[in-house]
Formats: C-alpha cells, structure tokens, sequence
C-alpha cells in the first residue's frame, strides 16, 4: 500500500478512529513492559539460591568448600521436568551448538541442512565444525519446510539442525520421520523454545541431540547459560567431555585421562554454580512464564484471526506454544512497514531500545541472507577454512545471498513481528487488540 492510499484512507475514516499517526489519538501513550520474559519473573528466589552459592564460597562446579550443587540440581530437575534421559548444563546455547557438532563427529566432506530463518549462532556452530551450512526454506509455520527438507538432502548430508523459531515448534515429527528415513542426524535447537511442546511431547526429546538457551531474550534467563539434551549414554559421555576439557571428571571432580576413547579437545564451557542458581529458579517458574505468553498471545490471535488482509502464523500446535512471538504476514513490504509504524503511533512499542514491535526486514541475522559472514563465506583462518578445504570441494557454488530461499524472502518482507511480554496485564493486551483493529480498519479494511 503507497502512502497516497493511506492518507485516502485514513481521512475516509471517522474522525474518533483517526490513526495516531495521522495525527489521531493514540490508543496508548506508556510503553508496554520490557520483552525479556524470564526477567521479569526474577524475585526473592534467585536470590536466595544464589546467596547460598556466594554464602559456601563455592561457585564452580566440580569442587569447592562446601558445594551447593546447583548444577547438579538443575540438570535433575530439567531431566524430570521434559523427560530427557540425559541434561547437560553449559555456558551458553551457542557453545551448547558447537559441542553438539563436535559430539556428533561432523566436519569436512559434510552438510548440515539449516533452515534459513535462523539465528547466526546456528551457521556459526556449523562453519567452526568444519562442515558446510546448506539452506532449506521454511513454510507457513516459519520453521523448516518438511518438503524443501527433502528435496534438498544430498550425498554429503550428515545432519539436520532444526530450529524452532520464535517459541513455536513447527512439523517437527515429520522432520524427524525424515532424518530417520535418511540416516541423518538431528539435532533440535530449542533456544527460543524452552517450555514449548509438539503434541504433548516437549521439544528437544525429537533429535539425536537438542540445545537450549537462558540468554536474556529466552523464555527462562540466567543472563547466559544453555543446556544441551542427548537420547544416548554414549552421546551423553562425548558431551560431558567436550564441554570441560575434553575428559570426563571423578567422582572428585577431578580430569580423568585414563579412558582411551573420552580424550578429547573441550571448550571450557561448564555452567558455573551462580549461573545455575538462577537457571534452577527459573526453571521452577517457567511453566507459569510461558502459560502467561500463551494465553497472552492467543487472546490477540483470537481477536484478529478473521482480519483481512492480515495472515497469522501457522502454529501446528497451539498448545505447545510457548507464546513469546506473535508473527503476522501482511499484504505487502509496503503494507507491513507501514502496519508497524501505525501500531507504534498508537502507542504498541516498547520501552526506549526495545524491539516490541518491529517489522520483519528489520529483524537482522535472524534471515541467512543477513548474515555478512555466511554471505561472503568469511573464515576465521587464514586458509580460509572450512570454505577452502577439498573436502568441502562440492559446496563450491553454495549460495547464501537472497535469490536461494523464496519463502524465506517473502517472509521476510511481508513480515511484521510483535514480542508477547510475560507480564502483559488484561489492560496491555486489550489496548493491543484494540490499536491493532483500529489500525486494520483504516489500513486493510
């Protein structure tokens, strides 16, 4: 839509429903509450367990005077809370990716198939394994297309890494029953998707492997830390190893070298005691967190379900949702830039530097073709690696530029993208039910 449109529009409507932007009233003039929705959930429960961390001065894992055993804790009642036979607490979700690509033995001569709306985490962990990333389009759920998955898999595919995008699982069994079909390896990158369920199953028991993160933006936060999941002893073993420092520990606490096949290279990616003092209190509130989003976000979709001109997210399991992103595609780039903005007139924004309410091309490295270093296949050696090794000789005309992945560009542009707070009161989302309608009226009516 041009902005001769609009205006036509907009002064065509009734004076009381004028758009703010236009110089009408807003909906709103206080920002919604902060995005980050584990953070606003910290009270007097972290606190208490960290104290009791700093009280026995004793913050690293393994040993110290009198240890609390806060990892220990955590990785217990993570297996208990999802199910998983194997946890690994870790430094961050990005090392949790790259141990998942070393315990899984990828590296030169193989691919891994990504989806393309991602986050640089996920083709960093590939490049650094020394494999190669290649592209698959996602569908109308905006995680990875079970069909372009397929159509994709070559001789040199090894492993599938999917990502479930913005809190919601996609067709994850289907992708599963592929990578079974295939022998392929699957690894599930659940760092926006803590909490989140496919059919009643929870994310990360699907894959080989799984990875989590408590970044600030993520459903539960210690600030950083990550977790990884594994089906098997013996993947459990490579885990543990590679994450320290590439042995595994007595029951001291101490490196043990004698086992011939557990000495390997590790990353120094252990989760500290602090960390996992605020994991562990996050965790105990992460079901009423993301119960919040959830309904949160679905009282919204519910209101605007039927609008036209304006296309939800396909979510295959509304149930599972852990809610933290609310995705809307629009007619047009034009359109949905311009939705963006009227919404944020209205007052549907953020604190200052927050991104609420943002539209999709804006949404950076979260789109392949944004990521400068995938591109122009950067290295971080000077040989060039893993771009340059022979192994890698048949990704040599691999593209990562826009032109390779249709939907992905499409949605890209179309795009608009609301974060669902986990505070958000009945008063906050009504005023977003109400600006949003407001706005489509005027706009897509």
């Amino acid at each position: 839509m041009n902005a001769n449109n609009e205006q036509h529009l907009a002064s065509s409507a009734p004076a009381s429903q004028e758009l703010a932007i236009n110089g009408g009233q807003p909906v709103r003039t206080d920002p919604l509450p902060w995005e980050f929705p584990g953070a606003g959930w910290i009270d007097e429960r972290e606190l208490e367990l960290v104290s009791s961390v700093v009280k026995a001065k004793s913050p690293f894992r393994f040993y110290g005077p009198d240890s609390q055993h806060m990892v220990d804790r955590f990785e217990k009642q993570w297996r208990e809370q999802f199910g998983h036979p194997h946890a690994l607490a870790v430094s961050s979700g990005t090392a949790a990716l790259s141990i998942a690509m070393a315990a899984l033995d990828l590296g030169p001569g193989q691919e891994v198939l990504v989806p393309g709306y991602l986050w640089v985490s996920c083709v960093s962990a590939i490049v650094r394994a020394g494999a190669i990333p290649k592209l698959v389009d996602i569908d109308e759920s905006f995680c990875m297309d079970p069909e372009d998955l397929k159509a994709r898999i070559g001789p040199r595919s090894a492993a599938v890494l999917c990502v479930h995008m913005s809190g919601a699982p996609g067709r994850i069994d289907e992708i599963a029953a592929i990578c079974r079909d295939q022998g392929l390896f699957l690894i599930e990158d659940c760092a926006q998707a803590a909490g989140a369920s496919y059919h009643g199953t929870p994310v990360g028991r699907f894959g080989d492997l799984a990875i989590f993160s408590f970044q600030l933006n993520k459903n539960m936060t210690s600030g950083e830390g990550g977790m990884i999941v594994s089906r098997t002893p013996d993947l459990y073993r490579r885990t543990v190893a590679l994450h320290d420092l590439g042995y595994p520990r007595t029951a001291a606490g101490r490196l043990d070298t004698e086992s011939p096949d557990m000495q390997l290279w590790g990353m120094g990616a252990r989760m500290p005691e602090l960390t996992a003092a605020m994991a562990l209190a996050q965790l105990e509130k992460l079901p009423a967190i993301t119960q919040a989003m959830r309904q949160a976000k679905w009282a919204i979709r519910q209101a605007m379900q039927d609008t036209p001109g304006l296309t939800l997210r396909h979510v295959p399991d509304p149930g599972g949702d852990s809610g933290p992103f609310l995705l809307m595609l629009l007619p047009d780039g034009d359109t949905a830039r311009a939705w963006v903005d009227a919404l944020k007139a209205e007052g549907i924004r953020g604190p200052e530097g927050s991104l609420a309410c943002i539209a999709m091309q804006d949404w950076g490295m979260h789109w392949h073709f944004n990521i400068p270093s995938l591109v122009h296949k950067r290295s971080n050696s000077r040989d060039g690696m893993p771009w340059s090794h022979p192994d890698n000789a048949f990704a040599l005309d691999y593209r990562y530029d826009q032109g390779v992945l249709p939907r992905c560009e499409a949605f890209m542009q179309r795009g608009a993208l609301l974060t669902i707070g986990s505070t958000l009161s009945q008063q906050d989302v009504d005023d977003i039910i109400t600006a949003m309608r407001k706005v489509a009226r005027v706009m897509l009516g």
